[in-house]
């Protein structure tokens, strides 16, 4: 007699206790959706379209649903007809299906089935429940591992390999994606025009302060991994740090009434200083804000005006969403796991990264460098479009700029360039011409030193951002000033815009 199809998810609605005396949970299943779904396909191949982009045969609680709908995968993306008839075949010694009655439990799922409209919604069931069981699974795992760790698993790592796993899931929790409507998109591209109408400088992107700069990009655009490169000593983390802060300090947001926040200006900045402490960064912005020389600030060397420039700079800094993490050594799977949790927590607007080079892959590369920044900027790409924020990472260039006599930097100049000009959205160079003329400086009271203090005067704190890659603008050159005393970028004022001096 054959098995009746209900049987199959006859399970106890109450856990039992086993023989220690504790509670059994059967983890949470729907035989009956598993079995709809099955049905349906079988019946109608043309539902297996609607759940095959997030549905996996590891979704089905029963073992053997897995391997039917697994069967009938290979059938259909192959042009095949999925019927009980073709998936015979594939089950004449399966003995898990023998169990239930062999190829007739095909029939029955096929004649058991009702219609494929509700296809979707079983899959999605099949779906959250399996994601129930992979919490369980977590929970289960952090609980024995917390119970029988070693001296040298300490928690810290515990709670990091848990929060890994748990973002892990998270990202694969998910069955939204696929293709859109044109008019959906389209929709998209008018609300961002709206916003950039309404929000001061007309930009779409967050302003990075600099107006010069705005101009040339934007702003900086939602999803794009922006590359600020340059050899030491350019000014990189201190352009980094300015736009940082020029974005977190303009932050304004809108409380709506359903409970969501939406950032109409500026950003709140999460910033991975990798080399510099926080303290070190501190200081920095505090020089940058009070106008006092960090030099100063570290010997404690200020007048008292100067004192309280500070303490009014660091009133200032103190209601600034602005969040650092100085760990170093980081990975690129800890760094995008911390930056998740920074958007959950607090929102996030702009990630910086101070810099590329220093993070490390989340595999084994041994010494092969290059395929370890691929992993890097490929998974920094995908953490901007899956956060929908700019990412601002900072890299290092080669010494080979150094033996050329135009020290402008070019895209090919970028440290294991191939993955990182192809991955980003926008490549920028900081260049100071100043700072390889003052290194040539001739002996005094020669006419060679006198042409050279007046090629000092011309390029003296002058600072320049070449764009020299940008998906959806212009390239070329934006010249900013450098007060180096403070490490602060500002907009470029010409010669000719000066103000009359007064004789």
């Amino acid at each position: 007699m054959d098995t009746p199809l209900h049987a199959y998810n006859d399970m106890p609605d109450d856990p039992a206790p086993d023989e220690g005396g504790a509670e059994y949970r059967v983890p949470p299943h729907n035989i009956e959706a598993e079995q709809a779904l099955l049905g349906a396909v079988l019946v109608n191949n043309d539902a297996f379209d609607r759940v095959a982009a997030f549905l996996e045969p590891a979704h089905f609680f029963e073992d053997v649903h897995g391997r039917i709908f697994e069967a009938m995968s290979k059938l259909i993306t192959q042009g095949h007809l999925a019927s009980p008839v073709t998936l015979k075949g594939f089950f004449e010694r399966d003995e898990a299906l023998s169990e239930v009655g062999g190829a007739q439990y095909l029939a029955r799922l096929a004649g058991a089935a009702t219609t494929i409209i509700n296809a979707q919604e079983y899959a999605r069931t099949i779906y959250d429940l399996a994601i129930r069981r992979e919490l369980i699974r977590i929970g289960t795992d952090m609980h024995n591992r917390a119970f029988d760790a070693p001296v040298d698993d300490a928690p810290g790592t515990q709670i990091m390999d848990a929060e890994q796993s748990l973002y892990q899931l998270a990202e694969k929790g998910k069955y939204e994606g696929g293709f859109q409507a044109f008019h959906e998109s389209l929709k998209t591209a008018i609300d961002m025009a709206a916003a950039a109408y309404e929000r001061d400088g007309g930009l779409s992107g967050i302003s990075s302060g600099l107006r010069d700069l705005d101009q040339r990009m934007g702003g900086l655009q939602q999803s794009d991994l922006i590359i600020l490169a340059g050899r030491p000593s350019m000014g990189k983390t201190a352009l980094a740090t300015n736009i940082a802060f020029n974005a977190a300090k303009s932050y304004k947001a809108v409380h709506h009434p359903d409970g969501t926040v939406e950032a109409k200006d500026g950003a709140i900045v999460g910033f991975f200083s990798l080399e510099m402490s926080s303290e070190q960064l501190a200081t920095r912005l505090l020089a940058e804000q009070s106008g006092v020389p960090s030099e100063r600030i570290r010997r404690g060397r200020i007048e008292e005006d100067e004192f309280h420039r500070l303490v009014e700079a660091s009133r200032e800094l103190q209601s600034v969403p602005l969040y650092i993490d100085d760990t170093g050594g980081l990975t690129i799977a800890t760094l995008a796991a911390r930056a998740r949790r920074l958007k959950r927590q607090r929102g996030l607007g702009l990630l910086v990264i101070d810099y590329l080079q220093l993070l490390a892959g989340s595999g084994k590369f041994g010494d092969n460098r290059v395929q370890e920044v691929t992993q890097i900027t490929t998974g920094l790409k995908a953490l901007a479009k899956e956060l929908n924020v700019p990412i601002l990472a900072l890299s290092q260039l080669s010494r080979q700029v150094e033996a050329r006599d135009d020290k402008r930097p070019q895209l090919s100049d970028l440290r294991e360039s191939g993955s990182i000009e192809q991955d980003a959205d926008v490549v920028m160079f900081v260049f100071r011409e100043e700072y390889y003329v003052s290194r040539r400086e001739p002996r005094e009271g020669t006419p060679e030193h006198l042409e050279w203090q007046a090629e000092m005067e011309h390029v003296h704190g002058i600072g320049e951002v070449i764009i020299g890659k940008q998906r959806h603008g212009p390239t070329g050159t934006v010249k900013l000033q450098f007060q180096a005393d403070v490490t602060r970028f500002s907009d470029h004022i010409a010669d000719d815009h000066l103000p009359e001096s007064i004789p």
